[in-house]
């Protein structure tokens, strides 16, 4: 048996960097090669990174490349991910995994007809921080989860983002960019949802870039920046997920989960560390169990200090599921059902009514101590 799958990355945009640069954390995966429609930018990150440059077809056509990473723009995700399945290769997404069901279930039905694995970011949920949260849950702390809040709100990219436009558009907006982190660890805690309501406004339906190189250049908004939300789980929970970019200010706590015996404190999804909390029913802080998980571990310097950063633990986690053949933990169903919450959210926001799933899945395993210890390369 293989001990490493070959990974190629197509989109040598930012966020390939951190892709690139945390895989060696990580056993049963090897970088090998990169590709974009900008061969410039696939052989500039190749340079960087000593892996070789490829064309998107020349990477789909390497018998060394065993799993594609697609990190190309939201909007091309499935054609992508549909070039990269009909090649035969695994492919694993970045986040949002496809902007539709419809486009969801036709790459499932693709990856089905090869015997081949869908993967999809985010991975956040694995980490330490998120994963404590996960173990207070199952082990009955605080009880069953009753109710929640989650709040998702900041004043939108055109502030520091150089190109921010597509942020603004649909496909993306707070719900389907950020949103994804905030629902995939909504459902890794509680499980799947049954339906949603939502209202979503635009204040502002134009931005001016503040960043450079563009300063001054107006864009369009064209998807709601505002969208608050109501989310009913399988398991009678209900949880609000307030999300907007048109706040500047605030002084919510990312998400707190309330249960029958007290109540949880998660910090922010979109990371994988933080400070995890929870009370008693007789509102007292209670201690936490020592916990050493390895994906908690701050291993980053950050503007706001050392942070936990271990991205790419779910494209790692996915290529060990196929070596093991087990199921891993950042799923198509997962993925899939993100989607299909969020997709469902923005049409309760345009229609004023409650909107059901059209898909389900199960909860990911949980990702332990002992689980994450055998996922890190030996240093």
């Amino acid at each position: 048996m293989a001990r490493r799958l070959g990974v190629g990355v197509i989109g040598c945009g930012n966020i390939s960097a951190a892709y690139f640069r945390l895989a060696p954390l990580f056993r049963g995966i090897e970088m090998r090669a990169c590709a974009d429609i900008d061969m410039a930018a696939a052989r500039a990150r190749a340079g960087e990174y000593e892996i070789r440059a490829e064309t998107v077809d020349g990477l789909l056509a390497a018998p060394d490349i065993d799993i594609v990473v697609n990190l190309t723009n939201p909007a091309a995700h499935y054609a992508v991910s549909k070039k990269v399945l009909d090649a035969g290769k695994h492919v694993y997404s970045e986040k949002p995994f496809v902007l539709s069901v419809r486009e969801g279930l036709d790459l499932k039905k693709r990856a089905a007809g090869k015997g081949l694995r869908i993967g999809s970011a985010p991975d956040t949920f694995l980490g330490g921080a998120h994963q404590l949260a996960r173990n207070l849950i199952d082990s009955g702390k605080v009880g069953k989860i009753t109710s929640g809040t989650c709040f998702v709100m900041g004043h939108g990219m055109e502030h520091w983002h150089p190109n921010p436009d597509f942020f603004f558009q649909p496909g993306a907006g707070p719900v389907l960019d950020i949103g994804p982190y905030y629902v995939t660890n909504l459902i890794q805690l509680i499980g799947p949802v049954r339906r949603v309501a939502a209202v979503a406004t635009t204040p502002a339906k134009e931005r001016t870039i503040l960043s450079k190189p563009r300063k001054g250049e107006k864009i369009a908004v064209n998807t709601p920046t505002t969208i608050h939300a109501v989310l009913e789980f399988e398991n009678g929970a209900v949880v609000t997920l307030n999300t907007s970019w048109d706040v500047w200010v605030h002084n919510h706590a990312p998400m707190e989960l309330y249960g029958e015996a007290g109540t949880l404190f998660v910090p922010d999804p979109n990371f994988f560390g933080g400070k995890v909390s929870y009370t008693s029913a007789d509102k007292t802080v209670t201690s936490l169990p020592k916990w050493e998980h390895p994906l908690a571990v701050a291993n980053e310097k950050h503007p706001a200090g050392m942070m936990a950063n271990y991205r790419t633990a779910g494209l790692a986690d996915m290529a060990l599921a196929i070596l093991q053949d087990r199921p891993h933990r950042c799923s198509m169903e997962l993925a899939l059902h993100a989607v299909d919450v969020m997709t469902s959210i923005l049409k309760s926001g345009e229609t004023g009514k409650f909107v059901a799933m059209q898909t389900t899945c199960g909860r990911p395993a949980a990702l332990g101590v002992k689980e994450a210890k055998a996922m890190m390369a030996k240093r």
